[in-house]
C-alpha cells in the first residue's frame, strides 16, 4: 500500500512500539502506587510529560494534562472558560471537535462568531479582532488546517485577543511535531495536541494550559492530573507520545526539508500534468506534507475509488467526515467554485514516503482520468 493519508493518522514507529510494550509489559505499574514497579511507572509518565512540554516550548510540565486525543482537549477547553452570555470567536474552517463543541455551548447561552477565511483558507488577526466584544472570553482558531494545511498567523491572533481580555485556545493537532510550536512565542493560553498524528499511539493527546490560567476538572474522582481529569493514567500510550514528540521535535528540520520537496514535486505534477486542477490552500504557508488539489467537474470519491483498486490511500475532507456525502464545509468557507468544489482531494505525507510513491500516484491518477475521459 502507498498510504498518503497522514493527516488523518500516522503509522506508530518502531521506537514508539518498544516504549508502549515496555509498559505494557514488564513495567505495568500504575503510577499512583508507592512500591518500585508504580514508581518506575511514575517517573515514566513525568519524563513523557517534561518531553510533551519541551516539544513546545511550554515553561512547566505541569502545565501538560493528558487526555484521549485531539478532541478532549478541544471540547475540555472551550467548555471550560465561558458561561451564559460569554462570547467565543472561532472560525468556520476548524475541526468538527470545536465546531460541534461550539454548536453545544450555543445552545447553552453561549453566543458565537465563526470568521470566514480568505481564498487560501487563512484566518486573520483583523478579522478576528474585529469580531471581539464586550462579552468576549475566548477566542479558538486552529494553528494549521487539517484539510488544506493552511498555516494561520495565531501569534497575531493571540495578541488581538489578549489585547482585548479574551483567553486564545489553538487546536495544533496537525502543527505539533511538524512544524515548530512554541507556546510562549505564539501567546498561547491553551493549546490542543494528538499523539497519533505525530507516529505515536491513538487514543491519546495532551491540552496544554497556561500556568496562570485555571483550569476546570473534566472528571471527578482521583487525583490523577493534578485533579483536573481523575482515572489511571493510559501509561504506555503516554511514554509513546512523549517519545514521539521528541524525536519529531529533533528530526524536524531533515524530515521537513524531505517532505517539502515531495509536497512540491506533486503539486507540480498534477498542476501541470492533470488537466483542469488547482491547489487548495495557501501556496507558501501551508504544512509541509500537505497537498489539497480539486479536479474540476469530478467528485473526489471517484478518484478516491480508482486510488484504491491500486492500493493508495488518501482523502477527501477530514478523516472524522471522510464517510459523509458532500462538499467539505473547509472547502465551502474557502469560496471555492462549484466546479471544483467536490473534486477536492487531500493526500497527506509523512517521513515514511518517498519519490517513488509520488511517482506512482500521480501516474495512477493519470490513468483514473485517461479512463474516464
Amino acid at each position: 500500500m502507498i498510504y498518503l493519508d497522514n493527516a488523518a493518522t500516522t503509522k506508530v514507529r518502531d521506537e514508539v512500539v518498544e516504549i508502549m510494550l515496555k509498559y505494557l509489559g514488564e513495567e505495568y505499574g500504575n503510577p499512583s502506587g508507592v512500591y518500585s514497579i508504580a514508581r518506575s511507572a511514575h517517573s515514566a509518565l513525568d519524563k513523557a510529560r517534561q518531553q510533551v512540554a519541551q516539544a513546545i516550548g511550554a515553561e512547566y510540565a505541569r502545565e501538560i494534562f493528558f487526555t484521549s486525543g485531539g478532541s478532549e482537549s478541544d471540547n475540555w477547553a472551550l467548555s471550560s472558560f465561558t458561561k451564559e452570555g460569554d462570547h467565543i470567536v472561532t472560525s468556520m474552517t476548524e475541526h468538527h471537535a470545536v465546531l460541534e463543541t461550539c454548536a453545544y455551548l450555543e445552545k447553552r447561552g453561549r453566543e458565537v462568531t465563526y470568521i470566514r477565511p480568505d481564498k487560501y483558507g487563512m484566518i486573520s488577526a483583523g478579522a478576528v479582532k474585529d469580531a471581539i466584544k464586550e462579552n468576549t472570553t475566548l477566542v479558538s482558531v486552529m494553528h494549521a488546517n487539517n484539510e488544506v494545511g493552511t498555516v494561520n498567523p495565531i501569534k497575531e491572533i493571540a495578541e488581538a485577543a489578549h489585547e482585548k481580555g479574551a483567553l486564545f485556545h489553538t487546536d495544533a493537532v496537525q502543527s505539533a511535531g511538524h512544524i515548530p510550536v512554541d507556546v510562549n512565542k505564539i501567546g498561547a493560553d491553551m493549546l490542543s495536541l494528538s499523539a497519533h498524528k505525530f507516529h505515536a499511539a491513538k487514543g491519546v493527546g495532551a491540552l496544554y494550559v497556561k500556568n496562570t490560567v485555571k483550569l476546570p476538572p473534566l472528571i471527578h474522582g482521583g487525583s490523577q492530573e493534578r485533579g483536573r481529569r481523575a482515572g489511571t493514567e493510559n501509561l504506555a500510550s503516554i511514554a509513546g507520545m512523549g517519545l514521539a514528540i521528541e524525536l519529531a521535535v529533533k528530526e524536524m528540520e531533515e524530515t521537513n526539508k524531505n517532505l517539502v520537496s515531495l509536497r512540491d514535486h506533486m503539486i507540480n505534477e498534477l498542476l501541470f500534468g492533470v488537466k483542469d486542477t488547482v491547489l487548495n490552500g495557501h501556496p507558501k504557508d501551508r504544512l509541509p506534507g500537505n497537498v489539497n488539489v480539486s479536479f474540476k467537474n469530478v467528485k473526489a470519491e471517484t478518484v478516491l475509488f480508482g486510488l484504491d483498486l491500486k492500493g493508495i490511500a488518501a482523502a477527501s475532507g477530514s478523516a472524522c467526515t471522510a464517510g459523509a456525502i458532500g462538499i467539505s464545509h473547509v472547502i465551502e468557507a474557502m469560496g471555492i467554485p462549484g466546479e471544483y468544489a467536490a473534486g477536492a482531494t487531500r493526500f497527506t505525507l509523512s517521513r515514511y514516503t518517498t519519490k517513488e510513491d509520488i511517482d506512482m500516484t500521480v501516474n495512477a491518477i493519470k490513468e483514473i482520468f485517461d479512463r474516464k475521459i
